[in-house]
């Protein structure tokens, strides 16, 4: 996907094409002298599909705004395809659910048009071809016949999978999704999961914050175990093995063998959310 020209209320931010479109190094971020992210270097490619694993107040959220431009590092640096993150209108970042004032009144199409705003400009009406843009993102997640209705009627699914659409509309290079399937049941988990696999088709990049590290093992590219400091990083298979979970959730594991044998690992940290997880 190639990088649009911007509108002068929102300076071109040029992009390196023979860059990564993600590249983190020796980032740390301190809140009130302490480490929330320490020594964080990684990079990723287009089209690649990321879970981000860790306890809670492992730093999962820090990181993700961070990378959005949203809260700057205390060292280190965040370049996408090359360049610094703020800016960028190829980045869309969605929080976790329970950060969003669902009261506010807006419709499903106001919210999937707010992914346009980078490049029509504050103050400026949409044009017809803003509007087909919108609409063509709703058909591709299935929610065009729900355009008008408002946002805080819509079930968690239904709203994740809006927040999908506004990231099309937007033509996102990057999607951050910060445990967007956290409170879903299952057919709602893996209608999420079936878009994430249309981005892949699009050579978007997806970095999702989960706790299911089943999920995480089955639908992901790369797995980042993460616990303040990027305890391992790569495949599934090399990650999300027995040491290195019980590294990062340290006290918080439970290595549980069966009957048959196999053992399973429990996390009894994360019942809730951390708005620094």
């Amino acid at each position: 996907m190639t990088t649009p020209s911007l509108n002068p209320l929102h300076p071109h931010v040029p992009h390196d094409p023979h860059a990564p479109i993600l590249e983190v190094e020796k980032l740390n971020v301190r809140y009130d002298g302490h480490f929330a992210l320490e020594n964080i270097s990684f990079h990723l490619h287009a089209g690649e599909r990321v879970a981000v694993v860790g306890p809670n107040g492992a730093g999962k959220s820090t990181l993700f705004k961070v990378v959005a431009g949203v809260l700057p590092p205390s060292s280190g640096e965040v370049k996408i395809s090359g360049y610094g993150p703020r800016g960028h209108i190829c980045i869309a970042y969605v929080p976790q659910r329970s950060q969003v004032d669902w009261r506010f009144p807006a419709s499903v199409g106001d919210v999937v048009m707010m992914g346009r705003i980078g490049k029509i400009g504050f103050f400026r009406w949409p044009h017809r071809n803003d509007w087909d843009i919108v609409h063509a993102a709703l058909e591709a997640v299935d929610m065009d016949s729900l355009a008008g209705r408002q946002i805080g009627e819509l079930s968690g699914g239904q709203q994740q999978r809006t927040f999908l659409a506004r990231a099309l509309a937007q033509e996102a290079e990057l999607v951050l999704m910060d445990e967007p399937l956290n409170g879903l049941d299952a057919p709602s988990q893996e209608a999420i999961l079936s878009l994430l696999e249309k981005l892949r088709q699009e050579k978007i990049t997806v970095m999702v914050a989960t706790h299911d590290l089943g999920q995480a093992a089955s639908h992901f590219d790369r797995v980042m175990l993460l616990n303040r400091r990027i305890i391992r990083f790569g495949p599934p298979h090399e990650v999300l093995t027995s040491d290195n979970l019980l590294h990062a959730y340290s006290g918080h594991a439970q290595l549980i063998k069966g009957a048959d044998g196999t053992t399973t690992f429990a996390d009894s940290c994360c019942d809730g959310e951390d708005e620094n997880a």
